[in-house]
């Protein structure tokens, strides 16, 4: 059967009439402005004001991590410099339009050009700058189709303020022909249990109106299926519809080995849906929503608040709360704002919080005041440490302020291959599974041309987790995981094979994965590991992976 291949998000399968994203307006033409300078000016300013208005108004709507990023899509919008940047233009003589479409296009190439978070934002970017151009021309912005019937949505890439406001009863599936698993599309369409398959470049042949199976299971978009697979894709999906229906039990391997299943959290406004999920506590809570929308570090007061409202959603429950990770790749005035030519690989996460260590200082103290206010178990790691120095320098700080559990974040090679000395002065690792594999396989997660390579199923990447997993069982020390690879039930498998403890993720996946470890022994788990680890590449490990839990499951009957 014809395959499209890409990467997968979640468990789901959908089928439908294909609808493609319209395409992008024209490009403006370089003609003299008929208005005054002044006149230019202002309907340039107003067209942004209200596209950022906008932005503001559907973030509002669709809440959760989507209002976080049109806020920022928003801020972007008013950038002081792209303001000045246009009004430079529109002074020689040149129209609103062409003004804003060079001078976002400028700041997009410069963006692209720094990489990371930055260049991640340059997509972004672009959408903006339709919009205010849109609004100029008096059209609609460029944008979801609506064909009049239910469909699978084809884009390039899907723009935050277009993902965020999705109408689930006409968007079947997403395909996008770029984009990797942790862009922003992938991040949203998580949220959203959306069924996606991003990164799919043969996408781009496909026809408005001619059916289609997504399968995000399986990473692929089947072409002119067959009445046998389409009942089979029907079939798949109900059963998936039922698994997540079923009553909400702890995490838990067929042998009643607990693998306690936690959520991953960017705001305390997320606590309680993940509590309905079925959440046993947070094995991710990311701090730099405090500190990204603000000119200057957040005051302890108004940490220790949010670390409250956070902790008090789960009483006697394991809360575990990551330390500010940012750095040159999410410019902060008051952290670093040093330029940097490869910040991916500069001053970020530990490295930056050593550097300016009254910021680390005053988060420890918000966090031991919020934990000495609740009943919440609290445990607090690092981000992005490398070597035994910062694994200690850290855990000796945390304790100083009270804090019971410190531990780090393993996404650096060498601090999985020294896993059993890093541990030795930690009380826990988490692995970020996101980081570990960009650094493993050179790859820029957030960098579509390489989203091929930024595969937590490479065995480079398994065989690292297995160090840490296993340096955690000969010293007691629990090995958790909070990247994106352990909402991917099979390989959340395998991960508990190569001595994961437990299991973070994004709440929405929480199900699927609850249902697959149900399936499986804490031995089937292992030899599922044993049989990804022994592949050659990520397509291979996954196969392998498939082909075992098949296995064992016909061994169990």
């Amino acid at each position: 059967m014809p395959e499209i291949r890409g990467v997968g998000i979640g468990l789901g399968v959908a089928q439908g009439p294909v609808a493609r994203m319209s395409e992008p307006l024209a490009a403006p033409t370089d003609e003299p402005s008929e208005l005054s300078v002044d006149e230019e000016t202002s309907r340039v300013a107003a067209a942004v004001e209200a596209v950022a208005r906008e932005l503001e108004q559907r973030g509002e709507q669709a809440g959760g991590a989507a209002r976080d990023v049109l806020e920022a899509q928003a801020m972007m919008a008013e950038d002081p410099m792209l303001a000045d940047e246009v009004a430079a233009r529109i002074a020689q003589g040149k129209n609103g339009e062409w003004a804003v479409h060079d001078a976002f296009a400028a700041f997009r190439d410069q963006l692209t050009a720094i990489g990371g978070y930055l260049g991640e934002r340059a997509a972004d970017l672009d959408d903006v700058a339709q919009r205010v151009i849109a609004h100029l021309r008096g059209v609609p912005a460029p944008g979801v189709p609506d064909p009049g019937h239910p469909f699978v949505l084809i884009a390039k890439d899907l723009a935050p303020a277009d993902t965020a406001l999705l109408d689930l009863d006409k968007v079947l599936a997403l395909v996008t022909t770029e984009g990797g698993p942790t862009s922003h599309t992938a991040i949203l369409a998580r949220e959203k249990s959306i069924v996606a398959v991003v990164g799919a470049g043969g996408a781009s042949q496909l026809s408005d109106g001619e059916t289609v199976i997504v399968d995000a299971a399986a990473g692929v978009v089947v072409t002119s299926p067959s009445d046998d697979e389409l009942t089979r894709a029907e079939r798949r999906a109900a059963e998936r519809a039922e698994a997540a229906s079923a009553p909400i039990t702890d995490g838990a391997l067929a042998d009643g080995t607990a693998i306690p299943l936690l959520a991953n959290l960017g705001n305390p406004k997320g606590a309680a849906d993940a509590v309905a999920l079925g959440a046993e506590g947070v094995g991710l809570f990311r701090t730099e929503f405090l500190f990204l929308s603000s000119s200057q570090a957040p005051t302890i007061e108004q940490q220790r608040e949010a670390y409250i409202e956070l902790l008090q959603a789960f009483p006697g429950k394991k809360v575990v709360v990551r330390v500010l990770d940012a750095g040159a790749d999410k410019p902060l005035a008051f952290l670093n704002d040093a330029h940097e030519e490869n910040p991916a690989l500069g001053l970020r996460g530990i490295r930056a919080l050593q550097a300016s260590e009254d910021i680390l200082r005053e988060q420890l103290t918000a966090l031991a005041e919020a934990d000495a206010a609740t009943s919440a178990d609290l445990w607090v790691m690092a981000p992005m440490v490398a070597t035994v120095d910062e694994a200690a320098y850290f855990t000796d700080l945390a304790r100083d302020y009270g804090i019971k559990t410190a531990g780090v974040m393993v996404e650096v090679p060498a601090a999985a291959l020294l896993a059993d000395r890093v541990l030795a002065v930690s009380d826990f690792a988490s692995i970020g599974t996101n980081d570990l594999t960009q650094y493993t396989m050179a790859a820029d997660r957030l960098l579509g041309s390489v989203a091929g390579f930024q595969d937590p199923w490479h065995p480079a990447v398994l065989r690292l987790i297995k160090d840490v997993g296993s340096a955690g069982a000969t010293l007691g020390k629990p090995v958790g995981i909070c990247g994106e690879a352990a909402a991917d039930p099979l390989l959340a498998v395998v991960l508990v094979g190569l001595g994961a403890t437990s299991l973070s993720m994004a709440p929405t996946a929480l199900a699927d994965v609850r249902a697959t470890l149900l399936d499986h022994t804490f031995d089937d788990a292992r030899k599922i590991a044993e049989a990804a680890l022994s592949a050659a590449d990520a397509a291979s490990a996954r196969t392998a992976a498939h082909q075992a839990a098949a296995h064992t499951k016909e061994t169990q009957q």
